[in-house]
């Protein structure tokens, strides 16, 4: 189409971003659907075949980095080659985009858990997050469930649409989806399950790098919006965490914004891990709080497409004149 050959590449990536996600989101909302399932199994079945807990650690981590190599780098390859006889440019982007897109119903299937523990339909809850966690629910209180939803929403939303939107517009179509396998692989090899405490290492690590400066980014704009609401005090109890190498500040950050409690200890596969936990002198997290929290992510999200959007007609403008 003439009129997209026309307009500035920034501009060009922003508009395929926003109706990529209009699309997404009405057949998120109609469907439920994981394109990337296939690639879960496959990563799956790899990992049982490749990790071996009886060798040594960095056995193991060389492993790890081996077997993730392997699987992207080809992925990778082939889908660059075949770029160049694709004749329509946009419509590959957006398909690239769409599978690196995770799912955008997430505040829908938080209300509907939110109305169960309201109903005090636990179980409901329960094999409702179910799919959706790492850790294990079925010993869940009702605030555990609620704690639970709000951190799924809260790094499913900023892992598999914030990170992916934002590699989309300043790398491209590749780098988002190549990201998403990774994370892919990160979940399928969480360091968290003791068997790959090692074997997923690299994979953890590439994520964490990839996706600290969207996290910090998201977080800030959350800052912004409790401006008169103890922003500043927020921002002091929340600092510490700024540079590391985790999502530790982004949580915390939440978890002052919402004044619960969040983080602290989780099961997985029956062993109990002690993570960090953020505003100890919060309230617990209640089936409210579940609502607030996806209001507080739909914010982040839709200021960042408007400021986006700005940017791109204002960018438009500039090189056009």
């Amino acid at each position: 189409m003439t009129v997209l050959t026309e307009l500035a590449p920034f501009t060009y990536h922003v508009l395929i971003l926003m109706v990529v996600l209009i699309i997404k989101s009405l057949v998120s909302h109609f469907i439920a659907h994981e394109p990337l399932r296939f690639f879960q199994f496959y990563c799956l079945q790899l990992g049982n075949k490749v990790n071996n807990s009886k060798n040594g650690t960095q056995h193991q981590t060389i492993a790890g980095l081996l077997a993730l190599l392997v699987t992207l780098v080809p992925i990778v390859i082939i889908l660059w080659l075949f770029a160049d006889f694709i004749a329509v440019d946009y419509l590959w982007q957006g398909l690239l985009l769409y599978l690196a897109l995770g799912s955008l119903n997430l505040g829908q299937v938080n209300i509907g858990i939110a109305q169960a523990l309201v109903a005090k339909q636990n179980y409901l809850a329960k094999q409702t997050l179910k799919p959706l966690l790492l850790r294990e629910t079925d010993q869940l209180s009702s605030v555990g469930l609620s704690k639970a939803a709000i951190e799924m929403h809260l790094l499913r939303s900023l892992q598999q649409i914030y990170v992916v939107s934002f590699l989309f517009i300043i790398v491209g179509p590749l780098a988002a989806l190549s990201y998403r396998l990774m994370l892919e692989m990160h979940y399928c090899w969480n360091t968290k399950l003791g068997r790959y405490k090692h074997f997923g290492f690299y994979s953890q690590l590439f994520i964490q790098l990839i996706q600290w400066l969207p996290s910090r980014l998201m977080a800030l704009l959350i800052l912004l919006s409790t401006v008169g609401q103890g922003s500043l005090l927020f921002w002091r109890l929340t600092r510490g965490h700024f540079f590391k190498l985790n999502n530790n500040f982004f949580i915390a950050v939440h978890a002052f914004s919402l004044t619960v409690r969040l983080g602290g200890v989780a099961m997985y596969q029956g062993e109990k891990l002690r993570k960090a936990a953020f505003n100890d002198l919060g309230k617990q997290p209640e089936p409210r709080d579940i609502i607030n929290a996806s209001r507080k992510i739909n914010f982040t999200i839709y200021s960042s497409l408007f400021l986006l959007v700005l940017s791109a007609l204002c960018w438009q403008l500039v090189t056009s004149s």
